[in-house]
């Protein structure tokens, strides 16, 4: 063999192992998109990450995730909701609200929403179980039943309440049902019910010096998740009684919450991301309704506004606050 086909043999040799990392394939990219700030966010963060370990997937090991949050902007959902499109993640996990701008984004990338409104009447998905087009995910809404067992409770924390008022955030695609579930179960609890309307942030001072009433329930959406510390203080300010869906209103200082785990929904959505990057199509994976409810208190606040939480309540609640 000739010395220079020598030379050129061992220098190709050597370049074998630069050929073969440059081939290796890189991992699938899930874009996360949410309302929340990045600080707010970690906790549902988190629970996504739990679920898709439960689907065999780890971040930094054989996923990466795209992190997009919103802080608390509605405005900004759309330009970051294109940007993940545009990067050609292979999913995006749509929270908060953001299902919307992700809608609007594409309508080929697979997008898993997590939500409190019923996704059929919101014009989610055009059916539970068979979702169709590329959306799939999962709520925590679980109609009529919620908001009457909320007042329930209500009543059973705060036995004198005869009138409930509800805010309303007019503009949601479930407002209405929402209502008509709220009426149903104000009558079977034996309670008078006062809609309040809340379209923006300015109204929201503006609605509790409207309200006429002896306690008070929070419509779920969007719109009331990104102000948990507002309606509390609202809430504080009319010394009012306060039953609320979620337990980040709580932990601000709310009274009561009773509804479907928040961070379960992130978990499953975040399995439901790992059997996409599998292979499943949305439209093969029936949106997933709430099975977890939780009843948490804050002691401290119900001793601000007078109230004796009966033993029976408290041995029933998942979480104290104190």
């Amino acid at each position: 063999m000739r010395r220079r086909e020598l030379i050129m043999l061992l220098g190709g040799a050597s370049a074998w192992p630069l050929t073969v990392r440059a081939q290796r394939p890189t991992v699938p990219v899930i874009g996360f998109l949410n309302s929340r700030s990045e600080f707010k966010g970690e906790p549902v963060a988190t629970a996504f990450r739990r679920g898709l370990q439960d689907a065999g997937y780890e971040e930094g090991r054989n996923v990466a995730v795209e992190y997009r949050w919103a802080e608390d902007q509605y405005d900004r959902l759309p330009a970051l909701a294109v940007d993940l499109a545009t990067r050609g993640v292979a999913a995006i996990v749509a929270g908060g609200g953001a299902w919307v701008a992700a809608k609007k984004a594409t309508t080929s990338i697979p997008i898993i929403f997590t939500t409190g409104l019923d996704p059929v009447r919101a014009g989610m998905v055009k059916s539970i179980n068979r979702p169709e087009a590329n959306l799939t995910g999962v709520t925590f809404y679980s109609g009529g039943a919620i908001i009457a067992k909320q007042l329930e409770l209500l009543r059973e924390l705060v036995p004198n309440v005869t009138e409930v008022a509800m805010l309303v955030h007019p503009s949601s695609p479930t407002a209405e049902s929402q209502m008509q579930d709220a009426v149903v179960a104000a009558r079977q609890n034996g309670v008078a019910l006062h809609i309040v309307n809340v379209a923006d942030a300015p109204d929201l001072d503006a609605a509790f010096t409207a309200i006429q009433a002896n306690a008070l329930v929070i419509m779920v959406d969007p719109f009331f998740d990104s102000r948990p510390a507002e309606i509390v203080a609202g809430s504080a300010r009319r010394h009012m009684p306060t039953m609320y869906y979620i337990r980040e209103f709580v932990e601000a200082g709310g009274l009561v919450c009773y509804g479907a785990s928040i961070l379960a929904t992130y978990r499953q959505a975040g399995t439901y991301a790992g059997r996409v990057l599998a292979g499943a199509k949305p439209e093969d994976l029936p949106v997933v309704l709430p099975t977890k409810f939780e009843l948490i208190i804050n002691l401290k606040t119900a001793k601000a506004l007078g109230l004796s939480v009966p033993p029976t309540l408290l041995a029933r609640a998942d979480e104290v606050i104190e």
